[in-house]
């Protein structure tokens, strides 16, 4: 059964995201985080994707480099961190990261979000990704 990492942080989202993806515990994916200076109080974590991608590299996962458009559940890899809620503040792009993962003949959204009663997602229509980062060799 999957199961998803529940942030602990209320923005917490892309270290919670990361520890999906890498299959630890958010403690230990923070403390990781955190050695490399990455920390969920700094806004940047969900505004830039350059800390997702070094707390990825870091563990040996491959992104791809550029943000893609998204297009359709459909096309999208069988591994992705997408962006959905996007919002602006003081004229700057804000979203919130979940992971996509399509596996052993199921496709769920990984969504950390503590107020969720479920954090394994299949309500695709609810969610309005509007890009992703590819993850490659997780």
């Amino acid at each position: 059964m999957l199961k998803s990492v529940v942030q602990e942080e209320t923005t917490g989202c892309g270290i919670a995201s990361v520890a999906n993806i890498l299959e630890k515990s958010y403690s230990e994916m923070k403390e990781a985080a955190n050695a490399m200076g990455i920390y969920a109080t700094d806004k940047s974590l969900w505004s830039d994707t350059q800390y997702v991608r070094k707390m990825l590299s870091a563990s040996g996962v491959e992104t791809s480099k550029n943000e893609i458009p998204f297009k359709s559940w459909q096309t999208l890899p069988d591994l992705a961190l997408l962006s959905i809620k996007h919002h602006q503040e003081d004229g700057k792009d804000f979203w919130h990261w979940v992971v996509f993962k399509r596996a052993d003949s199921k496709t769920v959204v990984l969504d950390s979000a503590n107020y969720l009663s479920s954090n394994v997602r299949t309500d695709f229509d609810e969610m309005q990704p509007k890009w992703f980062i590819e993850v490659k060799n997780a």
